[in-house]
């Protein structure tokens, strides 16, 4: 089973697309800052991309609506 599932991504960003967006931002940025929101040993996934859903579905990453 892939974590975070998609249903409870969806509920934190209604937009599959808007999702991919932020999450990939967020695992670009954490390539080069080396920046992590959790320690590293709370994560479930290894690779940065799993790590920003992670985030994104724990909370830490909010969106700003214009």
């Amino acid at each position: 089973m892939i974590y975070p599932s998609i249903d409870s991504l969806l509920q934190k960003i209604e937009s599959k697309y808007l999702l991919v967006n932020v999450a990939s931002k967020r695992a670009k940025e954490m390539d080069e800052t080396g920046y992590y929101q959790m320690k590293e040993s709370e994560y479930k996934s290894v690779k940065n991309m799993g790590r920003a859903l992670e985030e994104i579905n724990k909370g830490l990453i909010k969106i700003k609506e214009k």
